[in-house]
């Protein structure tokens, strides 16, 4: 059996985490245009105020700041910090053989604080509790590389 098929139930969670993270990630910048469209603010580059027919009307003001969309931007920039890495590493683990336990134990925690990210940073929570996802995520990541590190090493 190959590792990276799916006969491999430790490749079928990683596919899982990795599927539901990588739409997490897409999925957070759809927010993003949904809510500059919603707003009719946020938005970045002095030719998004080119009238087209996205933005017919377009005034100088919407390229001020706007918390709600910035919000948003914030949350993809985090994930664009984090998943990637996940990614990678979560691949890394998968190849050195761990433990179907161990493997569902750290990528389904590492999934479920991503979300659990998102939702603080969304509902406005205090820096500590985005902190502490973010503190578990990174060091689910940082277990599963030196995990394979080590296989690999020895």
């Amino acid at each position: 059996m190959s590792l990276l098929s799916m006969e491999n139930p430790v490749f079928v969670t990683y596919v899982i985490a990795a599927s539901i993270m990588i739409l997490k990630l897409m999925g957070q910048g759809w927010v993003t245009v949904v809510r500059m469209m919603g707003t009719d603010a946020g938005l970045l580059n002095p030719e998004d105020l080119k009238p087209g027919p996205a933005n017919r009307n377009p005034r100088p003001e919407q390229l001020e700041p706007n918390d709600y969309v910035e919000r948003s931007r914030r949350i993809q920039r985090n994930d664009l910090e984090n998943i990637p890495g996940f990614l990678a590493a979560g691949l890394l683990f998968v190849a050195v053989g761990p433990s179907l336990i161990l493997a569902n134990i750290l990528m389904y925690a590492f999934v479920i604080t991503r979300l659990a990210h998102t939702v603080a940073y969304t509902s406005g929570q205090r820096h500590e509790v985005r902190a502490t996802f973010y503190t578990v995520g990174s060091v689910i990541v940082i277990v599963m590389a030196v995990y394979a590190l080590v296989v690999a090493l020895f």
